[in-house]
């Protein structure tokens, strides 16, 4: 296998529903993940959100390491995005499916590839309402790929959930600034 053939395996998405962050339903088989919380209110706290999540700054802020391909979240760009400390911190590379830069609204998702300790996809969206107010939500569904995934089995959820809440406290303090 030439080595860009060997590059875009490795960078192949482990599961088929690729996209359903974005399109919905989110399918069965998968744990599923759906968190939203209000961050601000106004305009600058909507650019400052989303500025914030498609530049991985989010990411960032909320602790973890992340290495992406480019300095913005595009479609096929490729991140690995490390969470734990030392010799405990799990890379995970995922593949971006999708982004959206509206006027009320930004966002991505980004699958798992070949390798990731899950299955699945996830998704972070900023959004700003009639009224002004400012919400984030994370959506994902996901399975474990991996023995320490599988290993750490209900936790998993719980663990999701409260990374999801961190990344809402981080956004909500970005908003503020």
């Amino acid at each position: 296998m030439s080595k860009p053939e060997a590059a875009r395996t490795s960078e192949s998405f482990n599961y088929p529903e690729v996209g359903a962050t974005r399109l919905g339903p989110l399918p069965d088989g998968y744990r599923h993940l759906h968190y939203r919380t209000r961050i601000g209110r106004g305009r600058t706290a909507f650019d400052l959100a989303g500025t914030a999540v498609t530049t991985w700054r989010m990411h960032r802020l909320s602790g973890a390491r992340v290495r992406a391909a480019s300095a913005w979240v595009r479609p096929g760009t490729v991140v690995e995005v490390a969470l734990g400390a030392g010799p405990l911190r799990i890379p995970a590379r995922c593949r971006v499916v999708w982004a959206l830069y509206e006027r009320d609204r930004t966002g991505f998702g980004y699958g798992a590839v070949t390798g990731h300790p899950l299955h699945g996809e996830e998704s972070f969206v900023v959004d700003m309402r009639e009224d002004g107010s400012v919400w984030f939500t994370v959506m994902a569904f996901s399975r474990p790929n991996r023995w320490y995934t599988r290993a750490v089995g209900p936790l998993l959820p719980p663990l999701q959930h409260a990374y999801a809440r961190r990344l809402g406290r981080t956004l909500r303090r970005v908003a503020a600034a």
